[in-house]
């Protein structure tokens, strides 16, 4: 799937200041994240697997 047919987000305690946010798009095999100041959909992503997203995120909770 191309960068640009993903549905991005911010968390919702991003603010609209700019700074350091990262977007995240998921799809059923793949979690995708790019920095939020590099939005061109020839950037940089990082794409990890739902379970090492899901362990990521129980971690820094």
């Amino acid at each position: 799937m191309s960068a640009e047919a993903l549905q991005w987000f911010k968390s919702t305690y991003s603010g609209d200041e700019g700074g350091e946010c990262l977007e995240v798009a998921t799809t059923p095999h793949t979690i995708h994240i790019r920095d939020s100041k590099n939005p061109s959909p020839t950037g940089p992503t990082l794409k990890l697997t739902p379970a090492t997203w899901a362990a990521f995120t129980a971690s820094v909770r």
